[in-house]
């Protein structure tokens, strides 16, 4: 037997909820596929800035109920434990993926999206202007729309032969939820030889702490506390943290061959939404905001596609085109930023240059920021 949807959505992460949500209610019928059932925790900044809060809320969400941390300030810090520190224009908010996920998902839920959780899709075929699915417990779906919200590296990629996948990425990323006598409202970025590390307020009086690095640093260490004690406690706040810190997990969370290379939106037919579509760098923090927006940008390429009797080809070309003028020059203004950190003098180079230039601070700040917006586009689209 074959279950027909009109949507399937493999990854249902923000991107992939978001836009169920919206479909849904717009009485779009809607499949949800993920690979592991909610709650969970994912290796992320877990820091969103206040552009997707009014959206959010909107939507259905009460932040403040779930306990979001209101974070206003930035600091960064060099390897050598230079400061700077800067105000935020729009500021923020902290929240672990654990807890918004899991909340997106039971709005989901309540608006009447289908779930297979603990399912990982197999196969995607396209044929005869549909896709076949098949997932791991042999289930076969036909959907007339693909939106792939799977994330930032996954066998689907390689299936597809997506050109990113080709290109080694020599990046792992670790994260943490610790407890401390930390501040509240501040959203710090500790340089380190080959990496950088992120600390924010979430829920529960925790805090994330997450960190980027190149593969060679691990390697070099022999395991990843080693490499915590003799490379990131060079940075004299990072010692700080991990010897006072109370920390909340067992062992980190831990993703592999992170890619920061260019993607495209559109792959074999799959409309690609979040990590799927692009992936800004740590360093901007700010990707889940980037995934929120892309979740309702698709909801709203493909309302239109069906209210409006839009061909594939349109859909594509118009969702492609949303996303290149939404996104590229975030993500590249984030891979240009990443360059001038991580590296020991550069970074206190760049830190020097940034005091001195208050502006220019401010301008690369919103440079990965987009405009605050507050309705879901799906209804946007319905209006238009």
């Amino acid at each position: 037997m074959t279950m027909t949807y009109p949507v399937v959505i493999i990854g249902g992460g923000l991107a992939g909820l978001v836009s169920s949500i919206e479909l849904a209610r717009l009485g779009i019928k809607t499949l949800l596929i993920e690979r592991k059932a909610y709650p969970h925790h994912k290796v992320c900044g877990e820091y969103v800035s206040n552009e997707v809060r009014p959206y959010l809320e909107n939507l259905g969400l009460n932040l403040d109920s779930l306990g979001a941390a209101h974070i206003a300030n930035f600091r960064f810090t060099s390897p050598k434990g230079s400061i700077l520190d800067t105000s935020l224009d729009m500021g923020g908010f902290g929240i672990s993926r654990y807890t918004l996920d899991n909340a997106l998902y039971e709005l989901s839920l309540e608006s009447g999206v289908d779930f297979q959780l603990n399912t990982i899709v197999q196969d995607v075929k396209w044929a005869d202007d549909h896709f076949d699915i098949e997932t791991s417990d042999s289930v076969q779906i036909e959907a007339e729309i693909v939106i792939g919200a799977f994330g930032k590296r996954t066998r689907l990629d390689k299936q597809m032969n997506r050109d990113f996948m080709n290109k080694e990425s020599p990046y792992v990323g670790v994260k943490y939820h610790i407890k401390g006598n930390f501040a509240k409202d501040l959203i710090s970025l500790h340089n380190f030889r080959n990496g950088y590390c992120g600390m924010s307020a979430i829920e529960d009086d925790k805090y994330c702490l997450c960190y980027l690095t190149e593969r060679s640093n691990l390697k070099e260490s022999g395991s990843i506390p080693d490499m915590e004690r003799h490379i990131l406690s060079r940075n004299p706040h990072l010692k700080h943290i991990f010897d006072s810190a109370e920390f909340l997990y067992d062992k980190p969370e831990v993703i592999n061959e992170v890619s920061f290379a260019s993607k495209n939106a559109v792959e074999n037919h799959i409309l690609m939404a979040g990590d799927s579509a692009g992936l800004i760098t740590p360093l901007c923090g700010n990707g889940m905001a980037m995934a929120i927006r892309a979740g309702s940008m698709v909801a709203r390429e493909t309302t239109r596609y069906f209210l409006e009797h839009r061909s594939r080809k349109l859909l594509e070309t118009t969702y492609q085109h949303a996303w290149q003028k939404e996104f590229a020059l975030r993500l590249k203004i984030g891979r240009t930023v990443q360059n001038l950190f991580g590296r020991e003098v550069l970074s206190e180079m760049a830190l020097g240059f940034f005091k001195i230039t208050p502006p220019i601070l401010r301008m690369v700040i919103k440079g990965t920021h987009g405009e605050v917006f507050t309705t879901g586009s799906g209804r946007q689209a319905m209006k238009e």
